[in-house]
């Protein structure tokens, strides 16, 4: 008996302790600040297998990380318990990732919702509680489940307004020719029902704009929707949840459908850079599915087919470029609301556009942002009202009139006015190149007070001239509205030099009149996406906008836009390579190196600012393709024999002044090149490709070498060396191609001919001038970067500034001296240079090696004149804000890491014999918290620091 309690005694104590073996200490201090799927909070119509989770954690203290992680998925809330789930159970897995977990669990349903939650664990093992509870929903994700719904399109234009016809002119045409294209389609159809709905959900996909209504309301605030794209591979489709607008009994469906660029058959299409057939992809279509479950556990749906109805209406002309015209004598009256007489219209024709594949659109919608009063309105030379807002910005105006019965009411909206100011200066928005010049017109119905805006068109304008009104315009008759796609602006730069924070603002307002689906290298004249625009500004964006889906749609885009190419030494053999504009059949030739490039950047800035290796890997094939039809480009001196070049440096024209582009293209697009070779060479291992991990080490290292022999020369009567312009120099200093015992000869070359040559100023274009302030800081020259900023003398961006600009110009011209600013006053690849700030001022970069800002830099660098900046740095794990001042040669840097993050503040050996840890010295801070020093580099966990050295 006493041997039996014995043993009873030791087994008990033997559960007791492996139990307390197993339980892990609770942490009331982590909190989930922010959980998402995909980068979304509670998203829909997800339609990737493997969604990716990601949660933002705030906790006190010191060097807190995340050991583990544990998530639960399920098919409802009832089926989310504590720890286990229906649909996937990670069980805990021991990580140190809370950004981009991909979902591993059973196949995920089409249209069926989820629920989630997720729990960690710290460095030291203890847990947080389990996060509230999330949920997302799939999309349709194939063909099949737009079951029997139908591509539905105009059957018969019967547009007889006598305003339906604009006038067609390109430069080159003597006269200009009347254009109709193709009309605005009114579509409409009733429902009824007799159940009580519990959901009902909308799926609409416009090959062409379109707007939906429901009962005279419309739904979503959507405009210009959906996203350009290659539309004939991929199109994008909506959702909206239209639960709460629905009615027991009868409800009325509309949808006007407009061009948009699918439609668009007017500008471009004789152009030598389009396709041949024109750069139309047909007559706008539209495609609407509706899901309705109902509280009986039925379900229905609701489509376009043959039996819906169809009109022209009032807009009877529209085109993205040249505008809407609206003849108010023609509206519908109610027609989208229910009991509408549509005995006189007809039915719509059922058709089959050629569209390989729908997908749900995962970028941020175009909406309208925000609205601008006149600032200023006077009477032009020939009389008429002339109204300035203060803004060049993207979008249209909206109209409150009174005037009689036909009245022709025209606005005709510019970038610019003359240079004597006193009439508006058309310039790229008069229609020289694409044909139409921007105008918006409306024909009054005389009714009392009468309310319009336009629908399917966008302008880029900061003054409009009016036609055709009785009385001096005020706010109350005409205001501006800025439309573009609704990305969300995350960072933040100020700084103690107001010059810069004004360009920093003028950088932004020409990216945010840029960006509708795509990122455009101006808002009127072309609206395309050349791709050389696009990398150029692209990392500045990054540091600004919440830009992860759209740059993954871009890349769609481009990938679309491959076409089988010849290689250049072997033109036997065909390689898939983009054109130089995507997406659309304005494409311009072949992708040149420097433009082409894009491909490989911007996965890897989206890549180095998120850490997601998701775009690296399903565009790997693509961009090794390309990396590879490049190649095919080396001549007997290792160079590739290909470049567009150094994109509209100071005085430069390509007909007028070809020669004010220093840089050879060859040159410039080599060196892009370079950069581009280690970015595979990484991309390569990512991919477990060693053969060509190797491949690319290779000839990255024989183009080193061959670039340097070919470029890197002397410059006459000096002791310098460059690489033959300012711009090849720039580049070589910023991707490393600079020999280690050159690199002071050379910055001393950039330098000398900035100053002794140029006067102090720079002679770059965008390739350049992305990179030029940033170089010169980090060599040792930041208040040479300064003074060519901030010089008021041409060129520079403080001349450009006090010519009045509110965006960056196209070019860089004495405005001065000519009748009015010529070319497009709109053009985001100037941004690029403004990632100086950030990176170079405020100091934050993302490491390499740990990216996403898993692990970043501290390190801030900086003129004389500049005496603290103040950033805020979106990252995956929550914002990185620093703050820094420098007074009396003490740099004071108040920041904060965010949870599992890491910082490596970079200092001098002087620096780092000074320097001060929230009050501490280095010895003693160390002595109570864990830090590491490698290198002159404090690397340090997550908390709030102010580290404070000695600076010279």
């Amino acid at each position: 008996m006493i041997n039996k309690q014995i043993l009873y005694s030791i087994f008990f104590i033997a559960v007791f302790l492996t139990s307390c073996n197993n339980v892990t200490t609770s942490s009331s201090s982590m909190s989930f600040e922010k959980l998402s799927l995909n980068t979304k909070q509670n998203p829909s119509s997800i339609e990737s297998k493997q969604p990716l989770f990601s949660w933002v954690v705030n906790v006190d203290g010191f060097n807190k990380s995340q050991s583990a992680y544990h998530i639960l998925v399920a098919s409802s809330k009832g089926k989310l318990n504590d720890n286990d789930a229906d649909i996937w159970n990670s069980d805990k897995v021991a990580s140190t990732k809370s950004t981009f977990v991909k979902y591993q669990g059973k196949e995920l349903q089409a249209l069926q919702t989820y629920f989630w939650k997720v729990k960690i664990w710290d460095e030291k093992g203890a847990s947080s509680d389990w996060s509230d509870v999330q949920e997302f929903t799939m999309g349709l994700m194939n063909s099949k489940n737009w079951a029997n719904s139908k591509w539905i399109t105009l059957n018969k234009d019967t547009r007889t307004s006598e305003h339906r016809f604009r006038g067609y002119k390109r430069g080159n045409m003597k006269e200009s020719k009347p254009v109709n294209g193709f009309a605005a389609s009114y579509f409409r159809n009733e429902l009824k029902l007799d159940k009580e709905v519990e959901n009902a959900q909308v799926y609409i996909c416009g090959l062409g704009y379109y707007e939906l209504y429901l009962n005279g309301d419309k739904v979503g605030d959507h405009v210009l929707d959906p996203a350009p794209s290659n539309y004939d591979k991929q199109a994008y489709y909506v959702n909206y949840d239209i639960t709460e607008q629905l009615k027991s009994g009868k409800n009325a469906f509309g949808i006007i459908l407009g061009n948009g660029f699918y439609g668009q058959n007017i500008s471009w299409s004789r152009d030598p850079e389009s396709n041949k057939k024109g750069v139309s992809y047909g007559k706008p279509t539209v495609r609407c599915l509706v899901k309705l479950n109902y509280t009986d556990g039925t379900s229905a749906d609701f489509y376009t087919d043959e039996n819906w109805k169809e009109a022209t209406g009032p807009i009877v002309f529209n085109n993205i470029y040249g505008g809407d015209t609206y003849d108010a004598r023609y509206e519908l009256g109610n027609w989208n609301t229910v009991g509408y007489n549509d005995a006189k219209w007809g039915n719509a024709k059922v058709t089959s556009p050629n569209v390989k594949k729908i997908s749900a659109s995962q970028i941020p919608p175009i909406k309208k942002l925000k609205e601008f009063e006149p600032q200023k309105v006077f009477k032009g030379s020939d009389g008429n009202w002339i109204v300035d807002f203060g803004q060049n910005i993207a979008g249209w105006v909206k109209l409150n009139v009174k005037e009689k019965e036909g009245q022709l009411i025209e606005i005709v909206t510019t970038e610019a006015l003359l240079t004597n100011g006193k009439d508006i200066f058309q310039g790229s928005t008069g229609g020289g190149a694409n044909g139409m010049a921007q105008i918006y017109k409306y024909i009054c119905k005389g009714d009392d007070l009468e309310s319009w805006e336009p629908k399917f068109s966008y302008h880029g304008f900061r003054y409009a001239k009016i036609t055709g009104i009785s009385r001096k315009p005020d706010a109350d008759m005409i205001k501006a509205v800025l439309v573009a796609t609704d990305i969300q602006e995350t960072g933040n730069f100020t700084s103690s030099d107001e010059l810069l924070n004004k360009m920093h603002s003028i950088s932004k307002w020409t990216i945010v009149d840029n960006v509708h689906g795509i990122p455009e290298d101006c808002p009127h004249r072309e609206k395309c996406g050349w791709l050389g625009d696009a990398h150029a500004f692209c990392e500045y964006a990054l540091y600004n906008y919440d830009m992860y889906d759209f740059y993954k749609k871009y890349m769609e885009d481009i990938k679309t836009q491959m076409r089988p190419t010849k290689g250049h030494n072997n033109p036997e053999k065909k390689w898939l390579v983009p054109t130089m504009i995507a997406p659309g059949k304005r494409t311009s030739t072949y992708a040149k190196i420097d433009w082409g490039v894009a491909t490989m950047y911007l996965p890897w800035y989206n890549y180095k600012f998120y850490g997601d290796e998701t775009i690296v890997k399903d565009y790997y094939e693509p961009m090794k393709g390309l990396t590879d039809f490049y190649l095919n480009y080396k001549g007997e001196n290792g160079i590739m024999q290909d470049g567009m070049g150094d994109w509209c440096p100071p005085r430069w024209d390509r007909r007028k002044n070809p020669k004010a582009m220093e840089c050879d293209p060859i040159i410039s697009a080599n060196a892009y090149f370079y950069d581009v070779l280690g970015i595979m060479e990484r991309f390569a291992k990512m991919n477990n490709d060693a053969s060509y991990e190797a491949y690319m080490k290779q000839e990255k290292e024989a183009l080193k070498e061959a670039f340097n022999k070919a470029f890197l020369v002397a410059i006459p009567n000096t002791s310098y060396k460059w690489y033959k312009s300012q711009t090849a120099t720039v580049q070589a200093l910023q991707f490393g191609i600079v020999p280690e015992n050159e690199i002071e000869s050379v910055v001393n070359g950039l330098a000398h001919d900035i100053v002794a040559v140029k006067g102090g100023h720079h002679s770059t274009g965008i390739h350049g001038n992305r990179y030029i302030y940033t170089v010169l800081t980090e060599n040792g020259k930041g208040d040479l970067a300064h003074e060519i900023l901030t010089t008021p003398d041409f060129p520079s961006q403080t001349y450009v500034m006090n010519s009045g600009f509110t965006t960056w110009p196209e070019r860089q011209f004495v405005w001065e001296e000519m009748e009015g600013p010529t070319n497009s006053l709109n053009h985001p690849m100037h941004s690029g240079f403004a990632t100086y700030f950030y990176e170079s001022l405020g100091g934050i970069k993302s490491s390499i090696e740990a990216p996403g800002f898993k692990e970043f830099t501290v390190n801030p660098e900086f003129p004389s004149k500049v005496t603290h900046t103040k950033v805020s740095v979106p990252t995956p794990y929550g914002s990185i804000k620093s703050n820094w001042s420098f007074k009396n040669k003490v740099l004071s840097i108040d920041f904060n890491v965010p949870f599992n993050t890491k910082a490596k503040v970079i200092l001098t050996d002087d620096e780092l014999k000074s320097v001060k840890i929230n009050g501490d010295s280095l010895e003693d801070f160390q002595k109570e918290n864990s830090i590491k020093i490698e290198k002159n580099t404090i690397v340090l966990g997550s908390g709030k620091y102010l580290v404070v050295y000695s600076k010279s």
